[in-house]
């Protein structure tokens, strides 16, 4: 019996999708696109425009996949291109706004214990404006550097640092409002 890595697969799979092979590149976007569905939808509020982001993506990923270099996480490049496109999208809609927060002072993050659904939480990011929803996005489940956020939306540090404490605590209030009107306190 012949062993063959998953890694070498990948690589010839992608080499063949490189190659326009319509089979690689459809077993490529049926492995990936579930989970990058669910990065468009960390942007993006509506599903149906998440998918449209998603499919534009992934075309923008078989244009480049030449350009892949296997140094990293084949996963991680498409996530990066997903995550690229949703901010893209978001900009040319002109939906998402920072303001630079002079007496920002950067708090400590609070740890509430989740009796939500991810359908929940979901809801509760859903529900921040865009500029919070992105920069918690890109720090908090992407776990980019403040540094790098800035970079990626052309923001000051700083401002992306504001950006995630007004997110954080428009959350935590969310979150204490949610569990009020469950607990039927509110």
């Amino acid at each position: 019996m012949k062993v063959i890595s998953l890694h070498k697969e990948e690589k010839e799979l992608i080499e063949l999708a490189v190659e326009n092979n319509r089979h690689a590149q459809h077993q490529i976007y049926s492995k990936y696109a579930p989970k990058m569905l669910s990065v468009c939808r960390q942007y993006i509020k509506d599903v149906h425009q998440a998918e449209d982001i998603m499919i534009t993506a992934f075309m923008k990923v078989f244009t480049n996949l030449k350009n892949f270099k296997h140094e990293g996480s084949f996963e991680g490049w498409i996530r990066r291109i997903m995550i690229n496109e949703s901010i893209s999208f978001i900009r040319v809609q002109k939906k998402v706004k920072f303001l630079e927060d002079e007496n920002f002072v950067e708090e400590k993050a609070n740890n509430i214990e989740s009796q939500f659904s991810v359908e929940d939480i979901q809801f509760l990011i859903d529900n921040l404006p865009d500029g919070y929803k992105m920069v918690f996005n890109l720090y908090c489940i992407e776990g980019y550097k403040h540094q790098e956020i800035a970079q990626m939306l052309g923001i000051s540090e700083g401002t992306s640092k504001s950006q995630l404490s007004h997110a954080r605590k428009m959350l935590q209030d969310n979150v204490l409002k949610l569990k009020n009107y469950q607990n039927g306190t509110e």
